[in-house]
């Protein structure tokens, strides 16, 4: 987990060397913003020569150059003094002080050249006013000091390199064009993870004109500690002397605030070193930025030249061995494609690869049979890791490249002294693998100053990858966005994906955004995104950089599929139903492999059709076979469109089921209307009947009574009194419909068991509820031509009449008839039939004795 990097105790020390620059609340709001002098510095060693820029750190016996560039009008002579540490306990010798006239012809034309002498493990140096005594009391306080100049010397590279970064993130931010969001987000996410830093996240919360200006204001950046900067700025040596402050406990301290508007971490600033300064003397510290052979200098506070005089402090490379840069793929797992125009290494883990020039001559070095080859490489912050040359420049390279003038700048006089490396083969990189293996794995090396360094091993692919076919299982549905996962021998050089939906669409092909699939190798994830239209083939056209032939993937997409929430299948039965939604498309479901059960279609039995159950059912005269109660069983559904769906189901005890034995109804005795059907019962008559259980009846079960869409609804128990026990199989149960329903309750009734637990069995049809209107008298006139006369009440209840029991010629009562006589033709003397309007498939006889026609008002005609 990576750290805020708070210095305080290095941070302090810049404060206590330069505690008296500044009053204490100037201090805290000072800035490293003010240009200083120029110096130039180059290191030699042995016969290799670079510019300050590429040196992370000294040796003994290094040979620094160091010649001021000051202007020409320069009016205040400056001396330039090195001095060499050889740490906090141990004073360096007066040999370890060079004294630099900067205004010195021969200085200002040829510089000059101090040797790092053995056991020295800091340099540092002071620009200084000429006054007298300056170089001895510059000497002495150095010595009489050493510790406070030591941890400066770090602290002073270590803000450097820290800046750097923070001036890197800047400066590439500002090349994306500030309307551009996505890019913003993207160049910023590139430089967070190469520069180790964490931008302000709360400026992508702004409107799009002003995340740029956020981002790229400075102290909006959180610099993360990786340990490397540290590590090349130098520790302090253990034991006693290490502990600076107990070293210089005698001070006071005092302050608080920012070190640097750039660096931005918070931190306490302790003045250690009030005391450090003479009547001639104050320090100021200066913060190198190397360019080439240029040390830029940016000072935090005005330079004084009235005493006390300002000494500007600079801190060089620690003397100490190289400390190489840890760099490390950003994904491991991830394969670079070489077939790109472009192609970008992602590399994280040494901010200072992108921010300096100490890493150099990068190359990656391929590896494989027939694929060796040796490619430049450029770290670009901007791109996010390690650029490659493009494909002209991608040769065998010299594995020297400190003899070559480009590679440094600077010439050289021995050849024969180079860095021992050994050279790998030169071969071409246009090669042909051999195998189907499109992978292929590159080290990363190059110098680090003047070492060489080995990085990490990178996974590449150099072919495009060939049998490309779809490995997720999952059914598309058309108008529908959802991942799929294509696989072949090699991915990382997919460019485009485009959906084609067919000819026959409104719609033309249309790219599809993918990345690599999570833990699976050569599989990318691919959201696709389906627009609506006829279900059917649809194709991917897979287009590789490298290679311009397209690659085709063949789809099927299909309706939003019928949804299976669950099957409910009781032991011994013909029947299951299925719970879930659009169960329209179920063609059949297999159980166990062997039962096969098919949709039954809806009837009163049954009840309607719901779009949330299906009744399914076995062919008829099939015995079902008795399953043990929980056992576990697997069912395919087959859709209509060829599609199968997989179900689990545990088997539920068997349904309770009865039978009818029989059943009686009381026929009302003041009606002439004779019912047909013996299924029929008057609503004001009550019905008994008689039930055979197959299986011992419960005391606490009950017999539920409705009709087809069971809004008329009863249940009839031994509690309620209306259901009597005969024998543990044997029921006999009284309906009283009138009391059940009401009034206005008619049509087909039907019966099932209920289990004392909610478990239903099938539905039997029971009887057809009628209400019967009331007939008074039949009159006829004596003209036999002349209509007779039917009188009576609720005479709505009547669907037609006729004199024969086919209905040859009837006569139809109107809905909603309200009157109370009925005309119709004079019957014969063994009656006329009537149907009703709750069961109109009965022809029901009537038998009225025909009286003579009163003088009345003309009755209503039908």
């Amino acid at each position: 987990m990576a750290k805020l990097h708070a210095r305080s105790s290095s941070l302090g020390t810049i404060a206590l060397l330069f505690g008296l620059c500044l009053p204490i609340h100037a201090v805290d709001a000072a800035r490293f913003d003010l240009t200083g002098p120029k110096i130039d510095v180059h290191v030699t060693r042995g016969t290799h020569t670079l510019p300050i820029a590429q040196v992370p750190n000294l040796q003994p016996g290094d040979k620094v150059w160091l010649h001021p560039d000051l202007p020409p009008t320069q009016s205040v002579h400056y001396l330039l003094v090195a001095a060499f540490l050889r740490g906090t306990t141990n004073p360096p010798p007066d040999n370890w002080f060079t004294l630099i006239q900067t205004w010195n012809k021969k200085v200002r034309e040829e510089g000059v050249t101090i040797t790092v002498p053995d056991e020295a493990q800091q340099v540092i140096l002071f620009l200084a006013p000429e006054t007298g005594g300056d170089f001895s009391t510059l000497r002495s306080a150095v010595r009489g000091r050493p510790g406070v100049f030591v941890r400066a010397s770090q602290d002073l590279l270590e803000a450097g390199f820290e800046q750097a970064r923070i001036e890197t993130y800047l400066a590439n931010m500002r090349r994306v064009p500030p309307d551009d969001s996505k890019a913003l987000a993207e160049h910023s996410d590139f430089l967070a993870r190469t520069l180790n830093l964490k931008p302000n996240t709360d400026c992508f919360k702004k409107p799009v004109d002003a995340q740029a200006n956020c981002l790229t204001q400075a102290g909006t950046q959180t610099l993360l500690d990786d340990g490397h900067g540290t590590t090349v700025a130098a520790a302090l040596s253990n034991g006693p002397g290490s502990d600076l402050i107990n070293q210089a406990s005698y001070t006071s301290m005092a302050g608080a605030g920012l070190y640097s508007a750039y660096v931005g971490a918070v931190v306490d600033l302790v003045r250690l070193m009030s005391g450090l300064h003479t009547a001639k003397y104050q320090y100021i510290p200066a913060i190198a930025f190397p360019s080439n052979e240029a040390l830029n200098l940016r000072l935090n506070t005005p330079p004084s030249f009235h005493d006390p005089k300002s000494v500007i402090v600079i801190g060089l490379p620690a003397i100490q061995t190289a400390v190489p840069p840890p760099l490390r793929p950003s994904d491991p797992k991830a394969i670079t494609c070489l077939l790109r125009p472009a192609v970008v290494l992602p590399v994280e883990g040494a901010p200072l690869v992108f921010s300096t020039a100490f890493a150099h001559d990068l190359v990656l070095h391929l590896e494989g049979p027939g694929r060796e080859a040796i490619i430049p490489l450029t770290a670009d912050a901007f791109r996010g890791g390690l650029v490659l040359a493009h494909p002209p420049a991608r040769k065998p390279l010299s594995l020297d490249p400190l003899s070559e003038t480009e590679s440094t700048g600077l010439g050289t006089e021995n050849a024969s002294d180079k860095p021992a490396t050994e050279k790998p083969k030169p071969v071409s990189i246009a090669t042909t693998p051999s195998s189907d293996d499109t992978t292929i794995s590159g080290t990363v090396t190059g110098f680090w100053g003047f070492d060489p360094f080995t990085g990490p091993i990178v996974r590449l692919q150099d072919t495009p990858g060939h049998d490309w076919k779809l490995v997720s299982t999952d059914p598309l549905i058309a108008g529908k966005s959802q991942h799929i996962l294509l696989a072949a021998t090699g991915t990382a050089c997919l460019e485009t994906i485009k959906l084609d939906p067919g000819p026959n669409s409104a719609f033309g092909p249309k790219d599809q955004t993918f990345k690599n699939a999570t833990d699976r190798i050569n599989t990318v994830d691919v959201a696709l995104t389906l627009p609506p239209h006829d279900p059917g083939a649809l194709h991917l056209a897979i287009h590789q950089f490298g290679v311009p032939k397209i690659d085709t993937v063949s789809l099927t997409d299909y309706s939003e599929p019928a949804r299976l929430d669950g099957l409910t299948y009781h032991s011994g039965d013909a029947t299951a139903q299925l719970t879930g939604a659009s169960l329209d498309q179920v063609q059949k479901l297999v159980l166990n492999n062997d039962l096969t059960f098919t949709p039954t279609p809806a009837s009163p039995d049954t009840g309607p059709a719901s779009e949330k159950d299906l009744r399914l059912s076995l062919p008829p005269n099939f015995s079902p076979p008795q399953f043990r109660p929980g056992t576990h069983l697997n069912a395919q559904v087959s859709l209509k469109d060829g599609r199968t769906l997989p179900l689990s189901v545990t088997v539920a005890p068997s349904r309770p089921s009865v039978s009818i034995i029989s059943k009686n109804v009381n026929q009302p005795s003041d009606t002439p209307i004779h019912l047909a059907d013996l299924n029929d019962l008057p609503a004001d008559q009550q019905l008994t009947f008689s039930l055979k259980s197959g299986q011992p009846f419960s005391r606490t079960a009950s017999i539920e009574i409705a009709n087809s869409d069971e809004s008329l609804r009863t249940s009839l128990s031994v509690a309620s009194g209306n259901l009597i026990l005969q024998s543990p199989h044997t029921l006999l149960a009284t309906l009283d419909p009138l009391k059940a329903f009401g009034s206005s309750a008619f049509g087909p009734l039907r019966l099932r068991p209920v289990a004392p637990d909610g478990t239903t069995g099938d539905w039997l049809p029971l009887a057809t509820l009628v209400r019967l209107p009331t007939l008074k008298d039949l009159r006829c006139p004596s003209d036999a031509t002349q209509p007779c006369i039917v009188s009576g009440s609720d005479l709505y209840l009547v669907d037609s009449i006729a004199m024969s029991p086919d209905f040859s010629d009837p006569t139809y009562v109107p809905e909603g008839f309200v009157g109370t006589t009925l005309a119709l033709p004079r019957p014969p003397k063994t009656g006329f039939f009537l149907k009703l309007r709750d069961d109109p498939t009965s022809a029901n006889p009537v038998t009225m004795p025909i009286l003579p026609q009163q003088t009345l008002a003309t009755p209503k005609a039908p």
